[in-house]
């Protein structure tokens, strides 16, 4: 029997990180392969997961249903994501929901390059679920650890033996010109704004 491959680990990635990846790669040749988007922060990714405030959406298809749905971080960056025929269950959300709503979202990293040679990043969601402000938090904390793990992680490779640095932060190393500080900043960011919005909810009547 042929061994069924595992799904991978959707990563959480802030919308900073993740837009600034541009990167994607195989690692084999096999045609199905998963093909992995290189996060700055050197993780490679094919599945991610994210919440945040769905503040958009909009079919934007000619000859058939096509949606985009724009999601906002804690940081106000914002993670694009598109749906169609193929992902029916995503695209039959998108076109329900009424924003603003707080939107779990699992999906896989897509790139595309634009007619002046940019390399944009979206996400093609595979299940789209409406949850509350206490899932949004806790995805905020979760999502700031797991960024502020792979920064020391990166940065460990200074110190450390050439033989022994990580193989996707070398990679990383090699196809970004980005300091790893802005995704620091980030976290920082994205931590004030949950101690700010406590505050207001401790302030109001």
């Amino acid at each position: 029997m042929a061994a069924v491959p595992s799904r991978e680990v959707a990563r959480r990635v802030f919308a900073r990180e993740f837009n600034d990846a541009s990167y994607t790669f195989k690692e084999s040749d096999d045609e199905r392969a998963p093909v992995y988007l290189l996060l700055p922060t050197g993780e490679r990714v094919n599945r991610i997961f994210l919440v945040g405030t769905l503040t958009e959406t909009e079919d934007v298809g000619e000859d058939s249903e096509y949606w985009q749905g724009r999601v906002v971080d804690p940081n106000g960056d914002t993670f694009f994501m598109y749906a169609g025929q193929y992902q029916p269950d995503a695209a039959s959300m998108l076109r329900e929901l009424e924003p603003p709503a707080y939107v779990s979202i699992v999906g896989k990293p897509r790139t595309y390059e634009t007619d002046d040679g940019e390399v944009n990043v979206s996400v093609r969601p595979e299940s789209i679920t409406t949850v509350g402000e206490a899932t949004r938090d806790r995805w905020v904390v979760e999502t700031a650890e797991r960024t502020i793990d792979r920064i020391q992680r990166f940065d460990a490779a200074d110190e450390e033996d050439g033989a022994a640095v990580d193989e996707y932060v070398r990679m990383a190393r090699e196809e970004y010109d980005l300091p790893v500080e802005n995704y620091r900043r980030a976290v920082t960011e994205a931590l004030e704004s949950l101690e700010a919005d406590d505050e207001q909810v401790e302030a109001s009547p």
